[in-house]
């Protein structure tokens, strides 16, 4: 009697050890993912801060930088080419493209950044890239491309992953000063909740494609890779690095609906690997993709709305110059005063700014809509906050053109906006 006692409260402890061990063991998943939210926070917080300050800034910082590229495009047109005017023209247009280029690090890691998604496949932008950088790294540095056939489609800005690819690259070949193997490769790859819970850890379950980039390099300590994707972050000497790479490439994935990973051993190497969902559908951006090339000019009536003075009697000339009719006004309230005045002409294409004082672009086109229903628009601008763009991404059917922009960008974005359907 006394063992049977024994066996069924020895039967007791077992059932509660093994209850006790399950409980803590969900116990423990709960505060990962408690920590894993948490670090989410902090980051995103960070984003927000320096996105606040980003584009703050990049409106009218890209006006000026725009000026300036303008300008000294048009100088670069007419000045002889071996001139002393040419070659300082020139050296000013390289300073501002640097300056946009940083400006647009910024809005793109802060995920400020305007997408123009498209339909394409991963695998291709790897091999047109592969040559330029063959380029760019190093002799003693050996790189492979790996891509799956029949590659599942992505949507995607394509300028902009083919930064993440760029960057992700090139800090995969300073990892290697003593040369070694560079590894980009893309894969397609369908998560279950089992499959994220191991070794997928933060990434929803799904179909993706993968884009893994691989060095056989110095490797990284954990301490740097929890701090790895903050801005200004960086392990490269001073002056040799902005600290804005990583943190670029992880605002615009996430931008993009994907997710960024990094798994890495000190003396071993590191591996980046970005998720970016599948398309199920290819819609018709593909046709549009394969559109014929633009040829710039034409005889059309454009009403020009730019509240810098500088933009507005640049962006005047390029036009006029390309044989455009143009109405220029400061800002949406005169543009419907000129409107009105002109009951009888045509306008073909209102191209406005999105901020400006007194009345917005956006306001301006739907209130010359009801007017004139068949005016084409093309929004430009170096920052738009949520007036023409969710998250980043333009409203279905907007036509827009990023400042800074040079003259020859401006004339093609135009023509193609008034040749394009309804």
């Amino acid at each position: 009697m006394h063992s049977r006692r024994q066996l069924v409260a020895g039967a007791l402890v077992g059932a509660r050890t093994v209850e006790l061990k399950s409980a803590n063991e969900k116990l423990r998943a709960e505060i990962a993912k408690r920590k894993e939210i948490e670090t989410e926070l902090v980051q995103a917080q960070k984003m927000e801060a320096v996105g606040r300050l980003a584009g703050g800034v990049a409106h009218d910082f890209n006006n000026i930088l725009t000026a300036i590229m303008g300008y000294s495009e048009l100088i670069l047109a007419d000045a002889t080419s071996n001139s002393t005017l040419h070659g300082n023209a020139e050296e000013i247009f390289k300073s501002a493209q640097r300056a946009a280029e940083l400006t647009r690090r910024l809005l793109a890691f802060s995920r400020r950044q305007i997408l123009e998604l498209k339909v394409v496949n991963l695998g291709n932008l790897v091999n047109d890239l592969l040559k330029m950088l063959r380029h760019m790294i190093s002799e003693n540095v050996e790189p492979i491309t790996i891509n799956t056939a029949d590659l599942w489609l992505v949507n995607v800005d394509p300028h902009q992953i083919e930064q993440v690819i760029l960057n992700l690259a090139i800090n995969a070949h300073d990892a290697m000063p003593k040369g070694g193997k560079l590894t980009i490769e893309t894969a397609n790859i369908v998560l279950q909740d089992a499959d994220r819970a191991v070794t997928h850890e933060g990434v929803s379950p799904g179909g993706y494609v993968v884009l893994s980039v691989s060095d056989t390099g110095v490797g990284m300590t954990p301490e740097v890779q929890e701090r790895l994707f903050e801005p200004f972050f960086t392990t490269k000497e001073f002056g040799k690095g902005t600290g804005l790479g990583l943190a670029t490439c992880y605002g615009i994935i996430k931008q993009s609906g994907g997710h960024i990973a990094v798994s890495s051993t000190p003396g071993q190497g590191s591996t980046f690997r970005v998720y970016l969902p599948r398309v199920t559908a290819v819609d018709a951006q593909l046709a549009r993709q394969r559109q014929a090339q633009i040829q710039p000019g034409g005889a059309e009536t454009i009403l020009l709305v730019e509240d810098e003075s500088s933009l507005r009697h640049l962006a005047t000339k390029i036009l006029c110059n390309l044989g455009y009719n143009v109405l220029a006004a400061e800002n949406g309230v005169e543009a419907l005063q000129v409107i009105e005045q002109r009951r009888e002409q045509k306008v073909n294409l209102l191209l406005t700014d999105v901020v400006m004082p007194k009345l917005g672009g956006r306001e301006l086109a739907d209130q010359l809509h009801a007017k004139r229903p068949d005016v084409k628009v093309l929004f430009t601008s170096g920052w738009t906050g949520d007036a023409i763009v969710h998250h980043g991404i333009l409203d279905e059917g907007v036509a827009f053109l990023a400042k800074p922009y040079t003259p020859d960008v401006l004339a093609r974005k135009v023509r193609e906006v008034l040749d394009a359907t309804a």
